[in-house]
């Protein structure tokens, strides 16, 4: 090597990571070199990563030769994304630059948030970023390209409260090909299990409050719990709660999946999407996961608001519906649960949005970009009500089409009719019975659910970022 200076350093990095002093650095000193580095959010695919580019001879292990040549391949490709950052070519990176950088990758950040980002790098209290503090922050961590640097600067979670309308999250190229994308929606799934049954006794009293809370029987939060437990015991608060459960997985990965597939059909040549862009994406992907699933949904309702002793189980109760009522029956409500995806999701994520950015302008005073976990929670929390008070409406009256069938004597009604129904008989608040225990559950939910999800990540070898 011609450069000595460049020589020594890696020595150095070298003789830190060899932690028998054996003249080789194996995946597990690796790990735990990196860690005491201060690299904790390297996943253990990237780990691996680094490991098979520089391991030349195959033997699961680098030598001092293979770790250098990997470094000053590394060293190439990082002076490429530098100098693409570095738009004035003045030798560094200011808070205008990676605003500019988030802003062609389809994300809008504001100068305080950028300069968060810039500080999590800077060494010498410049607030730009020169070559050697961009080489330094980024030589051990396996990023490909610009996209890959911004995916790592975001912070992303999958937090499930049980309404099934999201934006599903979105994953870099490097996650797909590592393969941390599925352990990742295998966490989320695991968490929204948990998170749902935790909660499901709210969510029971949420549907009968909805079906049968009209004014005049007055039935109150109190009164539903009781009648619950009285017309079925402790378990009856369940009920409902087992086809809830198991719509989780196929909805997570058909949401996914479409997902990829619009995103592809909308971006075109670009090479990526912008903010509305994704929204839109993200929205028909949360339809079309709706639309296929939607029987379960249907079910679960039926479930939720059955006596004891109707239905033996989920498969008794699909052929009742079917057998008496046709195909038909399992798309009632559609038409409102599919209105229902854009105002919930589209509000949830602007709200989410804005009171991360408000808190990071006036709060924020670290070095993280990231807000922190109890913020985001209050700011998921708060965002997710907003979300559900706009989309309120339309799950009842989704409700009650999926449950009118079931109940003697109640109409059969469109939607639009059921609308009229509702606000000529109990008036506009008729349209948010139940949202009580609905908005009861959201903190639980959330809570239950963010940490379940960071445990199974860790179980699942996926490190937060």
């Amino acid at each position: 090597m011609e450069d000595p200076e460049r020589e020594q350093r890696y020595a150095a990095l070298f003789s830190q990571l060899d932690a028998n002093k054996d003249g080789r650095v194996d995946i597990n000193e690796l790990r735990e070199g990196l860690e005491a580095l201060g690299m904790r959010g390297c996943h253990n695919a990237e780990q691996q990563e680094i490991l098979r580019a520089g391991d030349t001879d195959q033997d699961g292990q680098l030598d001092f030769d293979e770790f250098t040549r990997y470094l000053a391949e590394r060293e190439k490709r990082l002076l490429i994304m530098f100098n693409s950052l570095d738009r004035n070519n003045d030798g560094r990176i200011d808070a205008s630059e990676i605003q500019e950088c988030f802003l062609g990758l389809g994300v809008h950040i504001n100068l305080i948030q950028a300069n968060k980002i810039l500080q999590s790098m800077d060494r010498d209290g410049t607030l730009t970023i020169d070559w050697l503090e961009w080489r330094d922050h980024f030589l051990l961590n396996p990023l490909h390209n610009m996209e890959d640097v911004v995916t790592y600067w975001k912070h992303s979670s999958m937090l499930d409260i049980g309404e099934s309308l999201a934006v599903p999250d979105e994953f870099s190229q490097k996650e797909i090909r590592s393969g941390t994308w599925w352990k990742q929606l295998l966490a989320g799934g695991v968490a929204g299990a948990v998170s749902r049954t935790g909660t499901a006794p709210l969510d029971r009293l949420k549907v009968l409050m909805q079906v049968h809370g009209t004014r005049s029987d007055g039935l109150s939060m109190l009164k539903g719990l009781i009648g619950m437990i009285e017309e079925g015991g402790i378990r009856s608060l369940w009920r409902g709660n087992g086809i809830n459960v198991l719509k989780i997985a196929p909805e997570s990965a058909i949401k996914f999946m479409a997902y990829e597939q619009i995103k592809k059909l909308i971006r075109g040549q670009q090479e990526t999407l912008r903010v509305r862009e994704r929204f839109v994406a993200g929205s028909l992907a949360g339809a079309i996961a709706q639309t296929v699933i939607y029987p379960m949904e249907v079910l679960k309702t039926r479930l939720a608001l059955r006596r004891t002793g109707q239905y033996s189980g989920m498969s008794d109760c699909a052929r009742q519906i079917l057998r008496k009522e046709g195909v038909k029956a399992y798309f009632k409500g559609y038409l409102p649960n599919l209105l229902g995806i854009v105002p919930y999701a589209g509000i949830d994520l602007a709200v989410y949005e804005t009171l991360k950015n408000t808190w990071l302008q006036r709060y924020q005073t670290g070095s993280s970009p990231d807000p922190g976990v109890l913020v985001l929670l209050a700011c998921g929390t708060i965002s997710s009500t907003c979300g559900q008070i706009a989309s309120y409406p339309l799950a009842l009256v989704r409700t009650r089409m999926q449950a009118q069938a079931s109940i003697q004597g109640s109409p059969q009604l469109s939607m639009v009719d059921l609308f009229r129904y509702i606000v000529a008989r109990e008036g506009v608040l008729g349209l948010y019975r139940g949202i009580a225990p609905n908005f009861m559950k959201v903190i639980p939910a959330v809570s239950i659910s963010y940490v379940v999800y960071e445990n199974m990540k860790r179980v699942l070898g996926v490190t937060s970022r």
